[in-house]
């Protein structure tokens, strides 16, 4: 039986309860609420370009409207991506995935798992690992997709690049669809982990790192920490690594 492990505590789409998510100031609160890794969405551009940013409509988050793979990298940055959040986070601006690197090049200690949203070519997957090997960022990163498509295109380009499978329910051959993938990790809901009381051991038993979305309350933690998951993803990263640090866990 596996003894079960302290979880990470990974910020969904930077300390988004204290900051605008997935802007560069929420990474920053992040960082600075010590967590073990940042998870970060990021969407093509009309251009070519890559951005971080969640919703495919952009007036979710910004004052703008219409669709992120619509506009451009200069349309899009002319966007407001704070002031939604809270008048003093006024002029942030959706981050280019070369910025979020950057980021983590200039803070020591975290980690990144970056969701690929949507299905991306091969050559677009690429752009991806080139900027992050061109960081020198490869042992900090995961790269992740709930679309099997993409994490084959990651795969193909970028064999070494550390890779994982969302998912949002199990089906028959999950395992074996992620052993062709070649993923170190498979990344569940909380709901679909704590509803199927067997996935977490099944997932260890096949050589795979669990890391749970979107878990934010107490009871959540204790359950997922008895399964013994690998990381937990939260909105909420400072109080999950205070109430880790109360256990003596961290």
């Amino acid at each position: 039986m596996r003894v079960p492990t302290t979880p990470a505590v990974i910020a969904h789409r930077g300390n988004s309860q204290v900051a605008p998510e997935n802007t560069l100031a929420a990474f920053e609160a992040a960082w600075r609420a010590d967590v073990d890794a940042v998870e970060v969405d990021v969407r093509l551009a009309a251009d070519g370009e890559i951005v971080a940013v969640h919703d495919a409509d952009v007036g979710a988050t910004t004052d703008g409207s219409g669709t992120v793979g619509t506009m451009t990298l200069p349309e899009l940055r002319a966007l407001d991506a704070g002031s939604w959040f809270s008048p003093a986070f006024a002029g942030q601006r959706i981050p280019t995935l070369g910025e979020v690197l950057t980021f983590l090049t200039r803070r020591p200690g975290i980690d990144l798992l970056l969701e690929l949203k949507d299905v991306w070519t091969p050559d677009d997957a690429a752009r991806v690992t080139t900027a992050i090997r061109a960081a020198g960022l490869d042992d900090r990163v995961v790269v992740q997709s709930f679309h099997p498509q993409t994490v084959a295109a990651l795969r193909d380009v970028a064999p070494g690049l550390r890779r994982g499978a969302l998912i949002e329910q199990r089906h028959d051959g999950l395992l074996e669809i992620c052993a062709e993938l070649g993923v170190m990790t498979c990344n569940p809901s909380v709901e679909l982990v704590l509803d199927d009381g067997a996935l977490v051991a099944d997932l260890h038993a096949a050589g795979l790192q669990v890391m749970v979305w979107t878990a934010d309350d107490v009871d959540q933690w204790e359950a997922l920490t008895a399964l013994g998951v690998d990381a937990i993803i939260t909105d909420r990263p400072d109080r999950l690594a205070g109430w880790l640090a109360a256990r003596g866990a961290r």
